[in-house]
């Protein structure tokens, strides 16, 4: 039995079941989310690559296989960075020794327009925007509010979850430092020194905010989704929990690197984009991580100096040198199909936690 808590989340977002899938710009396969919808959760689309074209596109197809709620995730845009040529000559010499030369304009390649991602995301009308890295601006905010679309906003310490709801977010998404992929900090440079594991950072923001809280980072079992619940989330979110699932569509050998992963088999690292995120401590990432390696250049020129050896990686079936990002639960994922996996995440919760 749904306890009312996470009952009135779900009644108010058309789910059977407290479980909402983390948006993973790098696995855009809209089979996961799909399968996840039928299960009863709420599918996402991590939308920080796309432009509004490619947003509208997916969504379309989306809605063309499921009617399940969906949440839609978009990058607050950072400040320029500072460019430094001398620094990023030698990054790009650092990465030619992983992958192929990279040219001195790799650093060049821009974000796509916020703005018309923007507009995209209020056309598609989805259940919930949320939102990484930041707030979203006011004028915005008051958009999708009008348009009766849901703020999702993503806080990775209290005071980030304060500012959010005095922002007009409707939920919080508390994440913690054991999440996959990129950390939400609002400032860059706090990203490590306020890391946060989530069973610390959740009772502390249920108790700081009013709105729903949804409980994000290393959940990967029955366990950690009650766990999440008892500790006052109205729903959970899981992303790498589910990319061992075949419908997730990554690379065979991320999938089979996943297997059995001990939490400190993962590093958080700017090696990638930038940005710091957690991924698999691989060879790249631990030399990355050195003394004597050059500090990654600042989002997103390290993202596009890393592209190359990324596109190698990748050809190459090389886990060692691809962007692989994973949680600290990720020996916990299973290989099953994700609506399998959804429902037993749940069900198994339920159970843990009795009749309420």
């Amino acid at each position: 039995m749904l306890t009312a808590r996470t009952g009135a989340f779900c009644a108010r977002f058309g789910l059977r079941l407290p479980l909402l899938l983390a948006p993973m710009a790098g696995v855009p396969a809209i089979a996961l989310p799909v399968a996840v919808g039928a299960a009863g959760g709420m599918g996402a689309l991590g939308a920080l690559l796309l432009d509004a074209a490619q947003i509208a596109d997916w969504v379309a197809r989306y809605r063309a296989a499921s009617a399940a709620p969906l949440q839609i995730n978009l990058w607050v845009p950072d400040p320029a960075p500072q460019r430094d040529a001398a620094h990023e000559a030698a990054v790009r010499a650092f990465l030619a020794g992983f992958g192929p030369a990279v040219p001195a304009s790799a650093g060049d390649t821009p974000l796509q327009d916020f703005d018309a991602q923007c507009r995209a995301v209020l056309a598609a009308r989805p259940a919930a925007v949320s939102s990484i890295m930041g707030l979203f601006p006011p004028a915005f905010v008051r958009q999708l509010h009008a348009a009766g679309i849901a703020w999702f906003a993503t806080a990775t310490t209290v005071a980030e979850a304060r500012a959010a709801e005095a922002a007009g977010a409707d939920v919080v998404v508390a994440q913690g430092a054991e999440a996959g992929g990129h950390r939400g900090a609002f400032v860059a440079a706090g990203a490590v020194d306020r890391a946060v594991g989530l069973f610390a950072l959740l009772p502390q923001v249920v108790d700081a905010v009013r709105v729903p809280v949804v409980a994000t980072g290393g959940i990967a079992d029955a366990r950690g989704v009650a766990a999440a619940l008892l500790l006052g989330a109205s729903a959970v979110q899981i992303g790498t929990g589910f990319l061992r699932c075949p419908e997730a569509g990554i690379a065979p050998v991320w999938a089979q690197a996943l297997q059995g992963l001990a939490p400190e088999d993962t590093q958080l690292t700017r090696a990638f984009s930038g940005r710091w995120g957690r991924a698999l401590a691989t060879t790249y990432v631990r030399a990355a991580a050195a003394p004597d390696a050059p500090p990654p250049a600042p989002y997103p020129v390290q993202r596009g100096l890393s592209a190359a050896m990324k596109k190698a990686a990748e050809a190459a079936g090389d886990v060692q040198r691809m962007q692989a990002w994973a949680g600290q639960g990720a020996g916990l994922s299973q290989a099953l199909p994700a609506a399998e996996v959804t429902r037993g995440l749940c069900d198994g919760a339920l159970a843990l936690l009795g009749p309420r």
